[in-house]
């Protein structure tokens, strides 16, 4: 069963699925791969390190790869939006901030614009700004969000949205996607593809420690939390209403809900934090992974991944369609 739709036609590639750009995590290699295996890649740009994206976009092997960007850590770097606009990436995606004083310059670019929302007004925020296409994060999701909708009732409502408002915009469900089933039900849910983080970063081709991935497939979705205290840690001015989910460890049992003593000896936990995370020590260190984590055994490859993500989707939806055909007889 083919699972090609209007996502798959307008970024040409063969699969709705789509690279979470994932801070450092999604470098060139891995989305590339998820290019080179049919997917749409997104690179990490995170906070915006401008050397840093410019040796990825010149190393990138493929078309169907973009970035993404913490929007209000790129407000702060006005020369990062037209730079990143230089490499002509094959969409630009926004994330955890207002999208409207970025979106005029990538729509006149000609650039898709994917902004990621966590709310039904932020997907309102989104239309009116021009997005392309919208992402609908779940609280499930590894990584930063508000955590205050869950996956399987956000992506729908959107979707339902759009259908009414905005029916050229297009959906990405987010969050608790690691498999062929919850890509299926993606696109039963209303969404027109799937925006994967956790299982790619258990790939093998993502840009972080072996060390790091074995650790977090002992693990269960149970073992997740969201907190801040790793973003005081780093120093990363997050505004208060996103929280980020991470592998519960030593550091968090210790300090969340501790806040204000974390800051009280910030430089001796920072030098402990550093220390840790060179020693790839994740009792200490952040790993920083979603709740599909528990469904994800082992690390593959993309292209292993995307095919059986593909193949049991398919298989899924095409059941349905047989016996929703069976009954109408």
């Amino acid at each position: 069963m083919s699972l090609q739709n209007r996502l798959t036609e307008k970024f040409g590639i063969e699969h709705p699925i789509v690279l979470a750009p994932m801070d450092y995590v999604s470098d060139w290699r891995l989305a590339s791969a998820v290019a080179e295996a049919g997917g749409l890649g997104l690179i990490g740009g995170g906070y915006g390190d401008e050397s840093w994206l410019h040796d990825q976009f010149a190393r990138v092997t493929t078309d169907a790869v973009g970035c993404g960007f913490i929007t209000w850590s790129m407000a702060q770097q006005p020369q990062l939006l037209e730079k990143s606009i230089g490499y002509r990436p094959a969409a630009i995606f926004l994330s955890f901030g207002d999208p409207a004083p970025h979106a005029p310059a990538i729509r006149a670019a000609g650039i898709p614009l994917i902004c990621q929302v966590h709310d039904l007004e932020h997907a309102r925020r989104a239309v009116a700004v021009g997005a392309n296409v919208i992402a609908a994060q779940g609280g499930e999701a590894g990584g930063h969000g508000t955590g205050t909708r869950s996956t399987f009732t956000l992506v729908p409502e959107i979707a339902d949205f759009l259908a009414r408002e905005a029916p050229d915009v297009m959906l990405l469900a987010a969050g608790g996607i690691g498999d062929g089933r919850g890509l299926a039900a993606a696109l039963a849910l209303g969404a027109d593809g799937a925006l994967v983080g956790t299982r790619f970063w258990a790939a093998e081709e993502a840009a972080l420690p072996r060390a790091a991935q074995h650790r977090a497939l002992r693990a269960s979705g149970d073992d997740t939390i969201r907190q801040s205290a790793f973003d005081i840690v780093r120093e990363k001015p997050w505004p208060s209403r996103y929280t980020g989910r991470v592998l519960h460890n030593d550091f968090i049992r210790r300090w969340h809900g501790d806040e204000s003593g974390l800051r009280d000896v910030l430089p001796e936990k920072q030098e402990q934090f550093r220390a840790a995370v060179n020693a790839e020590d994740y009792d200490v260190a952040n790993l920083i992974v979603g709740e599909v984590v528990g469904q994800i055994d082992r690390v593959d490859t993309v292209a292993s991944i995307i095919d059986d993500m593909v193949d049991t989707a398919g298989a899924i939806l095409g059941r349905a369609s047989h016996n929703l055909a069976a009954i109408g007889s």
